[in-house]
């Protein structure tokens, strides 16, 4: 029998769930918080509402707003800077993966010192970090849940992934209202991140009965549940895609990912793609390409997109992944890779630096860089 570990923060789930945050901030010893967020949720006013909180519970607060899309390692040590002048003792992040995986950098740092990219990789981080507490207001990243953060090298042009059990929050603060407010687009990308979190990590050379049941239930929930929640903004559908995003996030978390991600952090780093959007051009090819090497498995995810069988394990999961391309086809956001860049010149430099990310050591089926290079030419 194999020897598993699985492990996740303490989850706080549930509409309005946001006034908890007060009191876990103090059950963790907060004096002085530092909220990170970005400039869009100060638009929307949660930034407001978060400090609100926080204020009534008598607990100081400062803020760091410097926070983009694929956030950049300099912005880290920003952030961490301002952390330790600020003598901040817990670190509050509101947002999406980016504003968490930047305080996750800031924490990081804070503690550690150096750089982020001397924690590149797994397990190399030696302090433990100061408590963290984080409210997603996406449902589709998983870093509430996750031992990943996601950074940018921008002098490398690589989105460096580090991977510890320190870097998961203490607490997930996980209130499903906070979609309520946004856009389509953002929802549907958000899901299909957290739909491909759950099929890489279901299909994982590392994956264990703890996150495959976890991974299987994110896949039936999105499935069932996004159309509906674009539709109607209903809160149990939205509730459904927050708790797929979750189980998602745990199942990823412990079991790793795969060649989609490995060819997605790729291109944000050199091109500065938006994350979300390329999963849906590029999981159904990585499918394709991972059949052989996980049959029983790919045959599973078909019956479940599909809602049925059909004949030989093959068939099954050829079915499964062409319901899932017509799925993506009828939302309006990109379906091939030229869509999101300019040409194709790059598609090699960035296919050799996606061998490199610790994604792809956990896909099923071994991938060179001219594999990589392969699954992107058919969806170029």
């Amino acid at each position: 029998m194999n020897v598993t570990k699985f492990a996740i923060p303490e989850i706080i789930f549930g509409a309005n769930s946001l006034q908890y945050l007060g009191s876990c901030a103090k059950s963790n010893g907060a004096k002085r918080v530092l909220l990170v967020s970005d400039p869009g949720l100060e638009e929307a006013g949660w930034v407001d509402e978060v400090a609100a909180v926080l204020q009534k519970d008598g607990i100081f607060w400062a803020y760091f707003r410097e926070v983009q899309s694929n956030p950049r390692d300099f912005q880290i040590q920003e952030g961490a800077r301002f952390y330790l002048e600020q003598e901040a003792d817990v670190i509050v992040a509101l947002g999406g993966g980016s504003p968490m995986d930047t305080a996750k950098g800031i924490a990081l740092i804070a503690s550690n010192g150096g750089e982020a990219k001397d924690y590149e990789g797994a397990n190399r981080i030696t302090r433990p970090l100061p408590p963290m507490i984080f409210i997603p207001t996406t449902a589709g990243s998983g870093a509430e849940i996750s031992q990943f953060a996601i950074i940018t090298d921008v002098e490398r042009q690589v989105k460096m992934a580090l991977i510890s059990r320190t870097l998961m929050p203490n607490i997930a603060i996980i209130d499903p209202l906070f979609l309520q407010t946004k856009p389509n687009w953002l929802i549907i990308a958000s899901a299909i991140d957290a739909l491909t979190h759950a099929i890489e990590a279901y299909l994982s050379r590392i994956s264990s009965p703890f996150t495959e049941m976890h991974s299987l239930r994110a896949v039936e929930l999105i499935m069932a549940h996004l159309e509906p929640a674009l539709a109607t903004r209903s809160k149990e559908h939205l509730a459904s895609l927050s708790t797929a995003s979750t189980i998602a996030g745990m199942a990823f978390s412990n079991a790793g990912l795969g060649v989609d991600h490995a060819i997605a952090h790729s291109l944000g780093g050199m091109l500065d793609v938006m994350h979300g959007l390329v999963h849906p051009i590029m999981l159904p090819a990585v499918m394709r390409f991972n059949i052989e090497a996980s049959p029983g498995k790919m045959a599973r995810l078909g019956e479940i997109i599909c809602g049925s069988s059909f004949g030989s394990k093959e068939e099954t999961a050829l079915a499964g992944i062409d319901r899932l391309e017509s799925f993506f086809q009828s939302f309006a956001i990109p379906n091939r890779l030229r869509d999101i860049m300019a040409d194709g010149s790059k598609l090699e430099q960035i296919c050799r630096m996606a061998v490199q990310d610790a994604c792809i050591l956990t896909n099923p089926r071994e991938a060179s860089w001219e594999d990589c290079l392969g699954i992107c030419e058919e969806v170029w």
